[in-house]
């Protein structure tokens, strides 16, 4: 495993652009799956703890264009209560992660990623009632998630299907959601000292290919053919879940 730029090969380079690329195209195709197909490719060649920091740090700006036009159409309290619960369990996440074995690492991030999968084709929606408690309790589920394997979206992805709010607010409140996790993680990493600045300037420069994958991925979308780009997507983020395992190196 490799820590710093400077000691990356050319080929484990090539995987992590790549991989910022691919995750880029099917973000754009899809509007998620950014940590689906970029952590099990990324933790190939990188350390647990510096997969999630470049993934954050690449992904931290790629928001911030978009707040002007989703700020007004958010659910504040529903947000409130998302980040607080990912405030209180990520810690615990982050913990697990600084004594995880790589390869576990692999195996439940292509796990969290096949499982996902798997609800999106199945269409598993959450049933329950969508109160106060519900969303806090999903804060804590993916602050958990999001500490442990980088993955904080599922859990809220899921239970925002089911929500009776406007597709603008679940789309507003999903992407703060996410802004509010990086932020949050960089912090709690700094706080614990494991805030390598080589690998956060890795992800930052991971931010290229991954905003031209992004451009590139709604450049090509066509509303018409949804379907079909989504299911290419879909192909994609199984074939990286099952490259990711360390089965195969």
């Amino acid at each position: 495993m490799t820590e710093h730029l400077l000691s990356l090969g050319s080929t484990d380079l090539l995987v992590l652009f790549g991989a910022a690329l691919l995750a880029g195209c099917t973000r754009g195709f899809t509007g998620f799956g950014t940590a689906m197909v970029y952590l099990p490719l990324a933790g190939m060649v990188l350390d647990p703890v510096s997969a999630i920091t470049t993934l954050i740090m690449m992904d931290i700006l790629g928001p911030v264009p978009m707040l002007p036009k989703v700020l007004p159409h958010a659910h504040r309290a529903d947000l409130t209560r998302l980040l607080v619960g990912t405030a209180l369990a990520a810690p615990l996440g982050l913990a697990a992660l600084f004594v995880m074995n790589p390869d576990l690492f692999r195996v439940l991030v292509s796990s969290v990623s096949l499982l996902m999968l798997a609800g999106l084709l199945l269409g598993w929606r959450y049933s329950g009632a969508l109160g106060p408690r519900a969303v806090f309790g999903t804060g804590l589920v993916a602050g958990f998630l999001g500490g442990a394997v980088g993955m904080p979206g599922p859990p809220v992805i899921f239970v925002y299907m089911a929500s009776p709010h406007p597709a603008q607010v679940i789309r507003a409140n999903t992407t703060l959601f996410l802004l509010g996790y990086d932020i949050l993680l960089v912090a709690f990493l700094a706080l614990a000292s494991r805030l390598d600045p080589a690998i956060a300037l890795t992800g930052l420069l991971l931010t290229v290919p991954n905003m031209l994958g992004n451009l590139a991925g709604s450049a090509l979308f066509v509303p018409d053919r949804e379907k079909l780009y989504r299911s290419a997507a879909y192909a994609l983020i199984f074939g990286v879940a099952l490259a990711g395992l360390p089965i195969w190196t």
